[in-house]
């Protein structure tokens, strides 16, 4: 664990940008070089979580990045693994760190910032009195996509235009109001969702329940690097799948009724799906695209009888070299 000298609390900070990461410490690397690009004359910090506690490599990163400057913030380990374990501690040790600081930005670890994103999303927040503001993420692929994949709708951001909007998806590229976040009964990422992904729909839900303004800033960019792992119709189709599989716990959680209204949506959506996936075959001539809503109410199906997906899994050490056999 490592904190920055230059991290501790500080009156002029108002921005604080999280990035949780693991095993990524190239693609780090290249996110922290954005976020130091960045054309702003806001006082902000960085707050980098490793989620790997074996080979701590974002800690290394973060601390050789924050030592050279002039990018400043500070880099934890959160040795529990799952995306919403490492997204909490970075939105509880912002706040414990820089209690004043009236906006927390959340980016990922393969991802680029835009150099004006950080004003944007800032000015944003400012103007439209927003509780959180999101932006889009765009995909970059790192080779070739499948004809079809990238126009695929698992990679569309939530929205196309600058607006108020109902509510936001994705933590990839997102602001929340400091003060906003505290005022909910529970601010934290549901860990629940660590493996299986949603937990950030669910935490945008509830705070869209709780009575928060969301607006979207089209202008504020970030890219994504999608690895040749994530660039084919299999990870496509289990990413479809694992949709529903979130919806369908949304809807349960929802109230009281949410169980019998999640089963009925289930049974709604199997003819619905297959109407919405001809029509999309015909638009686009694609099978993969055609696939994603049918993908969508198999999955809702498989999690009502148990099986969700776990895209998000990841082996330690250990369990990667047992299963390799290395292990007695």
């Amino acid at each position: 664990m490592m904190i920055d000298a230059s991290a501790q609390p500080a009156p002029d900070v108002l921005a604080v940008v999280c990035v949780p990461t693991f095993r990524r410490p190239a693609m780090l690397r290249d996110t922290l070089a954005s976020l130091a690009a960045q054309r702003t004359a806001i006082s902000f910090r960085v707050l980098v979580i490793d989620n790997d506690a074996d080979g701590r490599d974002g800690l290394a990163v973060a601390e050789a990045t924050f030592a050279e400057g002039p990018l400043r913030g500070a880099a934890l380990l959160e040795p529990q693994q799952g995306n919403c374990h490492a997204i909490n501690a970075a939105l509880r040790q912002a706040g414990q760190l820089f209690p004043d600081a009236r906006y927390l930005l959340m980016i990922d670890d393969d991802e680029i910032a835009s150099p004006e994103w950080l004003d944007r999303m800032v000015a944003t927040a400012e103007a439209e009195k927003a509780d959180i503001v999101g932006g889009p993420v765009f995909s970059t692929f790192s080779t070739q996509p499948h004809p079809g994949l990238a126009a695929h709708p698992v990679f569309w951001p939530a929205y196309d235009r600058s607006g108020s909007v109902p509510m936001i998806y994705g933590s990839g590229n997102f602001l929340v109001r400091q003060a906003a976040r505290l005022r909910l009964a529970n601010p934290e990422f549901d860990v629940a969702f660590n493996f299986l992904g949603g937990g950030d729909t669910d935490f945008f839900t509830r705070c869209k329940r709780a009575g928060f303004r969301f607006y979207w800033n089209q202008e504020a960019r970030i890219d994504e690097t999608v690895p040749p792992t994530r660039a084919n119709a299999r990870w496509v189709l289990q990413r479809s799948m694992r949709i529903g599989a979130i919806n369908y716990r949304l809807d349960q959680s929802a109230d009281a009724r949410g169980p019998i209204r999640a089963i009925g949506k289930n049974v709604l959506l199997v003819p619905l799906s297959l109407y919405r996936g001809a029509k999309r075959l015909i638009a686009s001539g694609s099978l993969l695209q055609a696939s994603h809503p049918p993908a969508i109410a198999l999955g809702r199906i498989l999690a009502s009888l148990g099986v969700e997906g776990k895209q998000y899994r990841a082996k330690t050490t250990a369990e990667a070299k047992a299963k390799a056999g290395t292990l007695s």
